[in-house]
């Protein structure tokens, strides 16, 4: 367990830099409190529409935000972003990483953007005079904010490993498989002798049927 576990904190209990408050209370909004990682989530989707040359607000689905955790993190990200599950435009590939990749989904451009291996120790150093748990939660949530991005986030100019309209898909398209007859969604089907197939009948799923 952490050893900030349990410790909620209100926006305006913590001082917000002017150029992020807006997005942190609207992080804050969407998780019911705010916490560091929601600042790192706030900075790296700040950061990374800068670099790949976006302002808010993104009208058009031409930006994709993939996320490799899920959590309070993403809240961030999505504040700063304006991206959504819903609207497709953000996606969840949990490997248990703190980090973010920011797609040009015209050009295929891409960066990935994560806390510097070191933060926490940086932090730790500016926390020398916070003696309780919710005073070092405190200097966490304010020293995120004040930290130089160099100091605070690394950069990796990234390729992915598909393209763009493989990992997005396009919407509307839908089979039954031929297994089990459920309808599959966004060509996330696999041919198997040349029949549809959904993942989890292909084996590739994430549960299994309890006998009756």
């Amino acid at each position: 367990m952490s050893q900030f576990e349990h410790i909620n904190i209100a926006p305006h209990e913590v001082p917000l830099q002017d150029e992020l408050k807006d997005l942190l209370e609207k992080s804050a909004e969407m998780h019911h409190h705010l916490c560091p990682r929601q600042v790192l989530g706030v900075r790296v989707g700040l950061l990374g529409m800068q670099l790949l040359g976006f302002k808010q607000p993104i009208r058009q689905k031409r930006l994709l935000v993939i996320v490799e955790t899920d959590g309070c993190f993403v809240s961030g990200v999505q504040a700063a972003t304006g991206c959504s599950v819903n609207r497709r435009t953000l996606r969840i590939n949990d490997i248990g990483r703190i980090g973010v990749t920011f797609v040009d989904v015209k050009t295929e451009e891409a960066v990935r953007i994560a806390p510097q291996n070191d933060v926490r120790q940086k932090v730790s150093d500016r926390m020398e005079n916070a003696e309780s748990r919710r005073a070092r939660y405190m200097a966490m949530l304010q020293n995120y904010q004040l930290m130089p991005m160099d100091d605070l986030l690394k950069v990796e100019r990234i390729q992915l490993s598909q393209p763009v309209r493989d990992i997005v898909s396009r919407p509307f398209l839908r089979v039954d498989c031929s297994v089990c007859g459920e309808e599959v969604i966004n060509e996330r089907e696999r041919m198997i002798d040349d029949k549809p197939v959904c993942q989890q009948c292909a084996g590739q799923g994430y549960y299994s049927v309890k006998p009756a």
